[in-house]
């Protein structure tokens, strides 16, 4: 009775899938669109089945006994003598048909069987089922039908088409124009649309639900009222079925389907913000069950279409759709676990932070960083929850200030200092080396903000903490806090001082992560401090400890440097390998400021080469990046004073016209293409499209051939090891060159380029 919704991918893979497997079972949560699209294939590839394509609902039939009778029913074959299950064989052995098994989770054993017997038995007998959990039988195609296409958060309107070509998008606009006519996506609404889709998960019954709203309220008051959305969404079709007619009436239907242990592990799991793995659910969610039980149940809770599976940065992680969430929390309120869960959320993930800065210098820093990255919002949560108390605060400020290394290899300053500088307030006075290291990692950030008013007052405050408390190590940190100040207040002889007092303390007690900050500050004060023979004899320090142990980022830094005091000397073939082996590990961590720098000193080798036009394009992607807060002059402040004298030559060899030029197209450059760009990684272009002459640059390339694939922005930045972020901007640089509005036409496109090639 109402029109259907996109769903090409889904309905092209149903379709393929149908022609390989004599079984294929739709499963995904309640109100997600099983069932119209299996409808919608049904229709579509009735002309394939000569006797035809029928559909049996099963949705309110409660007895298990009487599955085969209504299959009969739909067939409208009368009751004959003998069993029922014969006479049904009998009938459909030399038939040629499509039967559709709609809503089956209630009943998914009785239908396993039958449909096992039917497909045994009938050769030319073809199923398609939906079920909130497959049935588990050999031969089983399974398809997990996902939420509609949805725009995600703060992502804006590409090539001027707005986003509008997003299903749920599309869908609300439908309903609404049925609820209201006239009803249509513009600019000062298309934000707030948007918003709504990703409130309900992308979910078209829930979407529905909230368009009929549209006749008693704005947009905008649906959104705000979203926030209590079982209690909002409550008028459905009276044709549906009385599950779907409110979408608590459908999430109820699945927690009635789950034993009480699926239930109680549902509720236990919406403490997790964003998702999870499985050692956290092992760790936090168990009630007394073994790790293996815990497995049992999340399996099962993945085949009831509760949970979401997802494969990131090669580990399975595990998601629930906030819808689902919302009610799980309600649930669990009720048992009075909820607390005592946020607790244990909080010390779990405290310990993952403080066994990742542990490991920080190793060959796991990459893996550490990945698994960071996917965990921010629990990480998040769990700082939260440290604000409800001084006591809470203590394992707070711990769990910040181990998240250090990670917020300043990923530029996350202004997160690490809003967060310390909460911590603090809760906490209280009472001098600890939790407290010290706090102000020590608050200088640290505030200088690399450009605060240096803010560095020197937690200096002095942590300074005296620790003279009150009478630890070297506190003493020490705080040296190097002081060095750091120093160094962005370009006094380098008195950082020199500090980083020598701080080096050698943390030598002493064997800390290799904090040698490695004090080598590290020391190799730029003495390259300040034109003490180039000190700044290169901690360079070689610092390569020799992270290299031993595979790390990544530090490394990076130190062959840059090595690679600057090879430069300094004249020997720029070696230079020049030692910078790219930095800008390659600081590629592959993501580390932009220690990119950055790398690309500044191949922009002087390049005018050193006599490449002036490359040394404009690298010194405009290097200018890029400090632009987007990774400047690399804060870790080496005469960098400036380089760059200025080699721009003067390159402009002076292809002139300011042309320089500008170059600048500007290097300026323009994200981190992975520029690092491309200069570390000569050209490779094929994109052949042109259109009538125009739009070309791909060779990462696009490779994001276009993923999206192909039908993976998410997510996903492509896993198998590429870049931040979702750049994934997301590669797609939509993507979307803009080619003038297309959906990740659709970039696959179609991407085949018809694949099938014209020899």
């Amino acid at each position: 009775m109402t029109s259907f919704v996109g769903r090409r991918h889904e309905i092209a893979e149903i379709r393929r899938l149908l022609s390989v497997s004599r079984l294929v079972t739709l499963t995904g949560v309640g109100g997600v669109g099983k069932t119209r699209l299996a409808l919608r294939v049904a229709a579509d590839s009735s002309r394939a089945f000569d006797d035809g394509v029928w559909s049996v609902g099963l949705g309110e039939l409660y007895d298990p006994g009487a599955v085969v009778d209504a299959v009969l029913s739909a067939l409208n074959l009368r009751e004959g003598p003998g069993a029922p299950e014969t006479q049904l064989v009998e009938y459909l052995t030399e038939r040629k048909l499509l039967l559709v098994l709609d809503n089956c989770e209630h009943l998914v054993g009785p239908v396993a069987n039958l449909a096992e017997t039917l497909l045994r038995s009938c050769p030319d007998v073809r199923i398609l089922a939906t079920s909130r959990e497959p049935f588990g039988i050999g031969g089983e195609a399974v398809l997990r039908v996902p939420p509609l296409t949805l725009p995600e958060a703060r992502q804006r309107s590409v090539a001027g088409g707005g986003l509008g070509h997003y299903e749920a998008m599309t869908l609300f606009t439908e309903r609404a124009a049925t609820a209201v006519p006239g009803f249509e996506i513009t600019e000062s609404n298309e934000g707030v649309v948007a918003a709504i889709c990703r409130r309900l998960d992308g979910l078209p019954l829930a979407i529905e639900l909230a368009a009929v709203r549209l006749r008693v309220m704005s947009v905008e008051q649906i959104l705000h009222r979203l926030t209590d959305r079982f209690t909002l969404l409550t008028t459905g079709s009276r044709g549906a079925p009385s599950r779907q007619q409110t979408l608590l009436g459908s999430i109820d239907w699945s927690y009635d389907l789950c034993t009480r242990v699926e239930r109680e592990m549902w509720g236990r799991l919406t403490v997790f913000a964003g998702g999870f793995e499985l050692d956290a659910a092992e760790g936090i969610c168990s009630g007394g069950m073994t790790p293996e039980q815990v497995v049992d149940v999340v399996a099962s809770l993945i085949d009831k279409s509760i949970l979401l599976r997802e494969e990131t940065g090669g580990a399975a992680r595990y998601r629930m759709l906030e819808t689902l969430r919302d009610y799980g929390v309600e649930r669990l309120q009720e048992t009075g676990e909820f607390a005592s869960l946020l607790r244990r959320h909080r010390d779990w993930y405290a310990h993952l932070v403080l066994r990742a800065e542990s490991d920080w210098i190793s060959s796991r820093q990459l893996s550490w960083t990945l698994r960071l990255d996917a965990e921010q919002s629990n990480i998040v949560a769990g700082l939260q929850f440290c604000l409800t108390g001084p006591h809470e605060a203590n394992a707070g400020i711990r769990m910040a200030g181990a998240m250090y290394p990670y917020w300043r290899g990923r530029g996350k300053l202004r997160e690490g200092m809003r967060w310390l500088a909460q911590l603090l307030a809760v906490r209280g006075d009472e001098p600890g080396l939790e407290q010290i290291t706090a102000l020590y990692v608050l200088s640290v950030l505030s200088g690399l903000h450009g605060d240096a008013d803010a560095s020197a007052i937690y200096v002095q405050r942590g300074s005296a903490l620790a003279a009150q408390l009478g630890d070297r190590t506190a003493a020490a940190l705080m040296d190097d806090a002081a060095g750091q100040h120093a160094l962005i207040t370009l006094d380098a002889r008195a950082a020199c001082e500090h980083f020598e007092s701080s080096l050698a303390v943390f030598r002493d007690d064997g800390n290799v992560l904090y040698m490695i900050w004090s080598l590290s500050g020391l190799a730029a004060a003495s390259d300040a401090a034109e003490d180039w023979a000190r700044s290169e004899e901690c360079q070689r320090e610092m390569l020799a400890l992270t290299e031993s142990r595979g790390e990544f980022m530090y490394r990076g830094w130190a062959l840059w440097g090595a690679g600057m005091g090879a430069w300094r000397r004249g020997e720029y073939s070696g230079a020049k390998e030692l910078v790219m082996q930095g800008l390659q590990l600081a590629r592959s961590v993501d580390d932009r400021t220690g990119g950055a720098g790398c690309i500044e000193v191949l922009s002087w080798i390049a005018v050193d080469e006599g490449a002036p036009r490359r040394a404009a394009t690298l010194m405009g992607a290097a200018e890029g990046l400090a632009r987007a807060g990774c400047s690399p002059s804060i870790l080496y402040p005469r960098l400036l004073v380089h760059h200025d004298r080699y721009e003067e030559k390159a402009r002076g060899a292809i002139g300011d016209r042309a320089f500008e030029a170059e600048f500007g197209r290097g300026l323009g450059m994200r981190f992975e293409e520029a690092a491309g760009y200069a570390l000569d990684e050209r490779g094929p272009t994109a052949a042109a499209v259109g009538p125009g002459s739009t070309t791909l640059t060779r990462r696009e390339r490779q994001v276009a051939e993923l999206v192909a694939e039908g993976l998410t922005n997510r996903a492509i930045a896993d198998k590429l090891v870049i931040s979702q972020r750049t994934a997301q901007g590669h797609v939509e640089h993507i979307l803009s060159k080619l003038g297309f509005t959906s990740r659709t036409q970039i696959a179609a496109w991407v085949i018809e380029r694949r099938q014209g090639e020899p």
